[in-house]
């Protein structure tokens, strides 16, 4: 008698015939793409070579005059691990770069792909990102450019391994079409970063997004009582003219940097931020590590709805998270003692509330000690974002300091005022205080 065969994959043998046809069908596609990106990488590095050939032989001849010789060799790593010499021209005049021009046009590199990696980088790759090393590596590198305005958060191999798996002709020239803002607005400061940031009288820490985690984590674990606050320009203008708002963020046990705007006051002040480590994006890893630490949190914030929306959403995503109580942010001062009794009960760990600033870090500074969640944090629209309701700027304006374009685009009564006087304003009042020292406050 023939046995019951379950339906789906459980009970059914193995087709190795079947998974062998997808894997070399996977591998004449990606060798396909190759062959299209090749004659691209070949033709525009030829033309850029011939427009600036003047360029590059006056290059070569400063690089005898100061080196006696024209390049600086490197051995890295190319497409299937296979080593190459890296060019650069010789000497400390500017436009060393110019001579890689002769590796995309032989073929080492494309102008888009993986950073090239020196023999030391390559065999530390985890095994299950080689697949990195199947594709040509490239001048830039998605990594790279999420790296220049904070936004790399994710290890550079899982970067590398999601462009191999995505790339495309289009996806190719829009890495090159990012990499000339992403430079102007990039780079790293001359003196380094600094592990604490002060603007306009304001501590704000200089970390990473997993450190960030990190600190959340234990905190929630440990049963310290915290407050959390996130800034971003508009919230260092409020609090340049508001007392009380600033007294907050004094006060409060971290301030976070928030946007480009932070990244680019760093850069007027002679110094670089580690990362932009904003709420929207630390959201999924708190949840991420509170499913893993069997911590809880409670969602208070924005209209009705979302913050419940943003819990199922998020309990999809991760499912052992525990989300123990959602509320919206509209309420009367009359129910507030209700409201907090109800999230007191919750025994949540993590409460994040979204009022909007000042509105919500004032609101948890007030309640401090009446609110029993070990660690407080102030989150902005956060759920807005995560219930779907309001989507976020698109991935590649994120990475040239576009996002805040894209938010003036969609509300721009509600936000031309933050954006288009307040940034330049907040920049300006930078520039005075890393000029002039302590700027006058009202």
């Amino acid at each position: 008698m023939r046995g019951l065969e379950l339906p789906g994959p459980i009970g059914r043998t193995p087709r190795p015939r079947r998974a062998a046809l997808v894997r070399r069908t996977s591998d004449l596609i990606k060798t396909g793409k190759e062959i299209l990106h090749r004659p691209l990488d070949f033709v525009l590095a030829v033309t850029v070579s011939f427009i600036l050939l003047p360029v590059l032989v006056l290059r070569a001849g400063i690089a005898i005059l100061q080196t006696g010789r024209i390049f600086d060799r490197q051995v890295l790593l190319g497409r299937f691990r296979v080593p190459f010499e890296r060019l650069q021209f010789a000497g400390s005049f500017p436009g060393r770069w110019f001579a890689v021009l002769a590796n995309i046009t032989r073929g080492d590199l494309s102008w888009a792909g993986p950073r090239p990696l020196n023999l030391i980088e390559a065999d530390n790759v985890p095994t299950e990102a080689w697949a990195r090393f199947r594709i040509r590596p490239g001048l830039v590198s998605t990594h790279r450019l999420r790296a220049r305005v904070g936004l790399a958060h994710e290890a550079e191999s899982i970067t590398d391994c999601d462009y191999f798996y995505s790339q495309t002709l289009g996806e190719s020239l829009g890495v090159l079409a990012r990499a000339l803002p992403s430079a102007m607005l990039g780079g790293t400061a001359s003196s380094g970063s600094v592990s604490i940031l002060r603007f306009l009288g304001v501590d704000i820490v200089n970390t990473t997004m997993d450190e960030a985690v990190g600190w959340i984590v234990r905190r929630a674990k440990d049963g310290t009582d915290s407050q959390l606050c996130f800034v971003n320009p508009d919230c260092l203008n409020i609090a340049y003219g508001d007392t009380r708002y600033r007294r907050v963020l004094e006060r409060a046990d971290r301030v976070l940097p928030d946007g480009v705007g932070i990244h680019l006051a760093c850069r007027i002040s002679g110094t670089s931020l580690v990362a932009n480590v904003n709420g929207t994006d630390l959201f999924p890893r708190i949840c991420e590590m509170a499913a893993i630490e069997n911590l809880s949190l409670f969602l208070l914030g924005a209209a009705s709805g979302r913050a419940e929306e943003s819990a199922r959403n998020m309990q999809l995503r991760f499912g052992d998270l525990k989300i123990v109580g959602t509320h919206s942010g509209y309420f009367e001062a009359s129910e507030e003692s209700a409201l907090i009794e109800e999230i007191n009960y919750s025994r949540a760990d993590i409460l994040l509330v979204g009022f909007g600033a000042p509105r919500q870090d004032i609101w948890i500074a007030d309640n401090f000690r009446r609110l029993s969640p070990p660690v407080k944090i102030g989150v902005g629209g956060l759920f807005d974002f995560y219930s779907d309701k309001i989507p976020r700027a698109p991935q590649w304006m994120r990475e040239i300091g576009l996002e805040w374009l894209w938010r003036l685009i969609r509300e721009p009564r509600r936000m031309w005022r933050r954006y288009v006087v307040g940034n330049p304003l907040f920049l300006i009042r930078v520039w005075r205080e890393s000029r002039f020292g302590h700027v006058q406050q009202p």
